[in-house]
């Protein structure tokens, strides 16, 4: 004699067939397309937007720009000083004015 489940079990069978098919099929795709998900995080990581490189330009020409500004004042008073006969500020005058021609060509000029 063959033996049936009462309705609720038999409810209860399906339902948990169904439910853990479904998860079985997407547990089967997160794992089929875990390797092109990290690969593209990877590649996002390694590379760099056009935006963050004109950010980075930005930075470094602020802080060229910064770097000239105290050398151009430092320049003025080793000029002042040498105008008052200190011989050690003239040599630095010179020195700081060497550095400032140095840095000039890599700051971009404003139209």
């Amino acid at each position: 004699m063959r033996r049936t489940l009462p309705l609720p079990a038999a409810c209860l069978a399906i339902a948990a067939s169904l439910t853990l098919g479904g998860c079985i099929a997407k547990t089967a795709l997160d794992v089929a397309t875990a390797p092109v998900r990290m690969t593209g995080k990877a590649v996002d990581l390694a590379t760099t937007s056009q935006s963050e490189a004109d950010e980075k330009r930005g930075r470094e020409i602020r802080k060229r720009e910064e770097r000239l500004g105290k050398l151009d004042r430092r320049y003025r008073d080793e000029i002042d000083r040498c105008d008052n006969g200190d011989a050690a500020s003239c040599a630095a005058a010179r020195a700081t004015y060497a550095e400032i021609q140095a840095i000039l060509p890599t700051v971009p000029v404003e139209s």
